[in-house]
């Protein structure tokens, strides 16, 4: 198992993408403790501790900087260190820009890009002190190459990709490496809930013809977190089936 003894924590890991991550990194042997405002994600932990793995659920906003550095602490001391952070929470409120209201831009900002600050700022003391970290952030295709509707969104997701690479050159240096993850079209509430014949013209586009699915991103994840990407560091490993290649 490739995260065998890791302690991961995986922000919106209550559904979707989380929560295929969750799956898959208990199954490859990591302590897994879900950070999600839905309360869904217990139901998510305590599936996964039915199964005989070790996952813990907290309810816990990114934007919260004092529940963050409250979690850390206990996190740090109830298992002796913190391996990997997954910043995979995320929203969205989609508008064009005339439409945009500056509560949606803030909202958007608030969690995409200041909750990955905070969270990440948060757990690298621990790293730091361990020698040895992974940090891993869900940017975009629309973070490179931006999308009609999603000024904000787009804008937090190139955000994404700038922090990665800058603390890939700053931590670097205490074994910890920081990237990012950019999906193409996946298969999600939101998309769901997409007319037919909208997801069917957007799969049109895709060179392999189909959606993403949660583990996908999981499995790039995955690969980020293990030892075999012990020198990757600084990238943005794009998920998109072609699409924006």
């Amino acid at each position: 198992m490739r995260l065998q003894n890791r302690v991961a924590i995986i922000t919106g890991g209550a559904r979707g993408i989380g929560k295929a991550a969750a799956e898959l990194f208990c199954k490859e042997g990591a302590k897994v403790i879900i950070w999600d405002l839905l309360d869904m994600g217990e139901a998510t932990a305590q599936a996964l501790k039915a199964e005989g793995f070790s996952c813990e659920f907290q309810k816990i906003s990114t934007t919260d900087v004092e529940a963050i550095e409250a979690a850390i602490k206990d996190i740090a001391t109830r298992y002796g260190k913190i391996d990997i952070l997954i910043n995979n929470a995320g929203i969205t409120r989609d508008k064009t820009l005339q439409k945009m209201t500056h509560q949606e831009w803030q909202q958007v900002v608030d969690v995409n890009l200041t909750g990955v600050f905070n969270c990440t700022k948060a757990v690298v003391p621990q790293m730091v002190e361990q020698k040895y970290g992974r940090i891993i952030c869900t940017s975009s295709v629309v973070g490179v190459h931006g999308n009609f509707g999603q000024t904000n969104y787009a804008a937090t997701k190139a955000g994404v990709i700038a922090m990665c690479r800058t603390w890939a050159k700053e931590l670097g240096k205490y074994n910890i490496t920081s990237n990012a993850v950019a999906p193409g079209f996946i298969r999600t509430d939101m998309t769901d809930a997409m007319p037919d014949e909208v997801r069917q013209a957007t799969i049109n586009t895709i060179p392999v013809r189909r959606m993403g699915e949660g583990i996908d991103i999981a499995n790039a994840y995955l690969f980020l977190a293990s030892e075999e990407a012990s020198f990757v560091n600084g990238q943005v490993i794009g998920v998109n089936g072609g699409q924006a290649s």
